[in-house]
């Protein structure tokens, strides 16, 4: 690790990144919205959301995000570049270049750990505006003495027809085309040399071993929120305020719904609940391709260990949105419980974490690459911004403490008697995983 770091701090000043203004006011505030304020009666969505609640029902708060945000004809992710300045909120790689470049160590020192294998896919989760995967490429190419006889390739799940555009211009310099008839609908090669691959869905990348992140990707997924009364445990559904046209609000189910009766944990002492299965889904896909194949996955979140209740809110022009107003219009997002999806990993492979951004950071030595550019810099300008993105990622009061890190491994990456079962063979004791152990200098 001290190596890898060793490396990166000899880059050239000219890899100081100055393009990303730091934005003041992007910490996620959980809290519950209202829903007694004006509607915008032009939109779209909210009148398909309309009907489909006068044919059928008050519907679940799950369905009414994944309308909201991934319908194929209006979704909010579909169609919109929601990040960055001119979207609705920022993220940590669009904030500061030393956020990839240290997930892209942390990357090297896995793929180290698991004895170099002679490939490796990279891949990445809701890849946003394709900003990490440019600077974990940036850092790759500086390592090219260390992977020049690694079959490395990237692949990119996600959604957005728009945020696919934008991530193959970035990363290839090219317009590539989409063939939605394909498993994999767009395919290219990056400026560095490696080819790329974009799918709709994580099952349709290729097995293998393989990093996975996953940063800002699992808030994003459809919850069900429930709350407990004297009747048991109901869930809190969506419908139209019978009181004020076009307007919707929330309401309790009458009776238990099945979500009801099979997604409480049985230990569940909260009151207020939210609940993603289809975040189980995707952990248990990642947790079966690590056991079987090698590898680890990097989640990246706002999130909380289990002890969080009301998280559901909105986002539009980098500030809170009430969820239920102009449905379409802004990004929606609830914490990420990580106590959740450790449970359904159902014992396949070993979890870290959570652990807060700031202590992850800390970890993989971030302080020390910031002086490093900082010496490096000789523009003021860009000395500011590279502090400001320094105390926008690891204050406390900020993203420090809110965002957290949680890390899936093979457990035969941690335990060396389950790894001299499963191998035949008798190695070393693990080397610590970086960003969760304290970086020792020597």
């Amino acid at each position: 690790m001290n190596v890898l770091l060793g490396v990166l701090h000899r880059t050239s000043v000219n890899m100081c990144n100055s393009r990303r203004p730091v934005l003041a006011a992007t910490c996620h505030v959980a809290g519950r919205c209202s829903t007694r304020r004006a509607v915008s009666k032009d939109s779209s969505v909210l009148k398909h959301l309309l009907f489909k609640i006068k044919s059928t029902g008050p519907i679940t708060v799950a369905e009414y995000m994944r309308e909201v945000l991934s319908n194929p004809l209006k979704g909010y992710y579909v169609h919109h570049d929601m990040i960055g300045e001119e979207g609705d909120f920022v993220t940590s790689p669009e904030i500061s270049q030393i956020f990839g470049e240290l997930l892209a160590v942390w990357c090297i020192s896995e793929w180290m750990a698991a004895g170099r294998p002679k490939t490796l896919q990279l891949v990445e989760l809701g890849p946003g505006r394709g900003t990490l995967a440019e600077d974990i490429l940036r850092v790759f190419k500086q390592f090219q003495p260390l992977l020049k006889d690694c079959d490395i390739s990237l692949h990119m799940v996600e959604i957005s027809q728009k945020l696919s555009d934008i991530q193959a211009l970035k990363l290839t310099g090219e317009n590539i085309p989409s063939d939605h008839n394909k498993i994999s609908y767009k395919k290219g090669t990056t400026k560095t040399g490696l080819p790329i691959v974009w799918y709709q869905d994580l099952g349709a990348v290729p097995r293998g071993f393989s990093l996975y992140l996953a940063h800002e990707f699992f808030d994003a997924l459809a919850i069900h929120k429930f709350q407990k009364t004297e009747r048991g445990w109901v869930e809190v559904l969506i419908t139209e305020d019978p009181n004020v046209p076009n307007m919707l609000c929330f309401v309790l189910s009458p009776n238990a719904t099945l979500a009801a009766r099979t997604l409480i944990h049985a230990e569940e002492t909260r009151d207020h609940v939210e609940v993603c299965p289809d975040a189980a889904v995707i952990i248990q896909k990642l947790a079966s391709r690590i056991d079987a194949d090698g590898g680890a996955a990097l989640i990246a979140d706002y999130g909380h260990d289990g002890d969080k209740t009301d998280t559901f809110r909105g986002f539009r022009d980098h500030k809170l949105h009430d969820v239920l107003i102009e449905p379409g219009s802004a990004d929606l997002t609830a914490d990420v419980d990580f106590s959740y999806l450790r449970r359904m990993l159902q014992g396949k492979v070993v979890s870290l974490g959570p652990i807060s951004q700031q202590e992850f950071l800390t970890n993989m030595g971030i302080d020390i690459r910031l002086q490093a550019l900082l010496w490096k810099s000789e523009d003021s300008t860009t000395k500011q911004q590279l502090l400001s993105g320094f105390d926008m990622l690891v204050n406390p009061h900020k993203m420090g403490e809110r965002f957290k890190f949680f890390a899936l491994l093979p457990e035969e990456r941690l335990f060396p008697s389950v790894r001299q079962v499963k191998t035949g063979k008798s190695k070393a004791a693990p080397l610590p995983v970086a960003g969760f152990s304290k970086l020792a200098l020597k």
